[in-house]
């Protein structure tokens, strides 16, 4: 961009002495200066808000390129939130940046509800990562013989995977025949890492194993399949991030005194809307899990693009023999990570230090409390549908008439 920008130079008439600190690609805070700098005079802006910021040039080296500041969201504390799982047990304040007014309350009123009832049940099923590669053969004859014979180099491949990573491991392949296509599921284990790069980079390497000791004409790294960063259908069935599922049952009573309705009125609205979910043919069912995982992911440093595919899933709401509430959510394929991307950086690292999630070892238990967050928006949302109170609230806290 900013060598396209200098090869304009005399058409924009910028001063010669602005050309080697806008053409270089450093990171120190002097070229992120000199950056605003010129766009302020290309622009007439005034870049005030977007040069302060706490971390340095340097640090944000990796993470993007053409630096010129960082921008601010506003950032609520929602909670107390009991999560009773594997990995998160105990009592944890949820971090949320955002700028939708109601929302951070609406979660912390779910919040409650579920902490006055016990907890949150959560467990971690599946947590792995894919790459889907696409390989080109002559004919469908070629194209079979390929599937058959793959499992037999499985080690061979795997070697040749994981030697360019020390995280990462290849735990299957999946075969996926189109005609004479195969798309290839590369199946990984990324510890507590998203780790898209660093398994794309190991099934290249694998994938041009395969080439030269097969009679596969050529590939693609990407096929389309894995559904990074969009939504298929394929997500239901988990493999792409961490499968986990949130569980809590509310009396009666706790729904009725914290949510306004009862058991019966969130069922009834639960199966209507059910319709209106299967009639745009939408894949899954939930009420705003991309308002919760949008909020998280900001401040907790996540690849946000990835709340497209984890917020493929499903809500379900069931009335007992008692007349109370069992609420749940499955999450099939939640990407969330606790190193590497943006998590170390500033205000993100604090922010997973908030819930005890920063750095190694921390991965799932942040999922809990991820799929735990998002069953306490489901249940207010469709409590201030079902009590008629969602333009209320969004009138009192949101930008409307906020109130003090």
């Amino acid at each position: 961009m900013l060598d396209s920008i200098l090869s304009e130079r005399n058409i924009i008439n910028e001063p010669l002495d602005l050309v080697p600190r806008m053409k270089s690609q450093g990171y120190a805070d002097k070229y992120l200066r000199g950056r605003r700098e010129w766009l302020e005079r290309k622009t007439g802006c005034r870049l005030t808000h977007v040069g302060a910021y706490s971390i340095t040039g340097d640090e944000m080296r990796g993470n993007i390129e053409n630096p010129i500041g960082a921008v601010q969201v506003p950032l609520g504390l929602a909670g107390p939130l009991r999560v009773n799982g594997n990995y998160a047990d105990g009592l944890f304040y949820v971090p949320l940046a955002t700028t939708e007014g109601a929302l951070v309350r609406s979660y912390e009123r779910g919040m409650v509800a579920l902490t006055r009832a016990g907890g949150v049940t959560t467990r971690v099923y599946v947590d792995e990562n894919r790459v889907s590669p696409v390989f080109l053969f002559d004919g469908v004859s070629e194209a079979y013989d390929f599937t058959q014979q793959l499992p037999e180099a499985f080690s061979e491949i795997r070697a040749h995977a994981e030697s360019t990573t020390r995280h990462g491991k290849l735990l299957r392949l999946e075969s996926q025949p189109i005609g004479r296509k195969v798309i290839v599921n590369f199946c990984y284990s990324t510890a507590d890492a998203q780790g898209m790069n660093m398994i794309v980079k190991a099934t290249e390497q694998a994938c041009r194993w395969i080439v030269a000791h097969s009679r596969a004409r050529s590939f693609y790294v990407f096929s389309g399949y894995s559904s990074e960063k969009r939504p298929s259908g394929s997500l239901l069935a988990g493999g792409k991030g961490k499968k986990v599922t949130a569980g809590a049952l509310l009396s009666k009573e706790t729904v009725r005194s914290h949510l306004h309705v009862t058991p019966s009125n969130l069922l009834d609205l639960w199966q209507h809307t059910v319709l209106g979910h299967l009639q745009a043919n939408v894949i899954g069912y939930n009420g705003h899990y991309a308002n919760g995982l949008a909020a998280l992911f900001i401040a907790c440093g996540q690849d946000v693009a990835n709340i497209v595919n984890s917020a493929v899933g499903i809500t379900n709401f069931e009335v007992d023999q008692n007349g109370d509430l069992y609420a749940s959510v499955t999450l099939p394929s939640l990407s969330v990570a606790t190193v590497g991307g943006g998590t170390g950086l500033g205000t993100s690292r604090e922010c997973l230090e908030i819930l005890g999630c920063a750095g190694s070892g921390h991965a799932r238990k942040f999922a809990e409390i991820v799929a735990a967050t998002l069953l306490a928006g489901e249940l207010s949302m469709a409590a201030a549908i079902a009590s008629g109170e969602f333009v209320m609230a969004h009138e009192a806290y949101g930008r409307n008439r906020p109130v003090a």
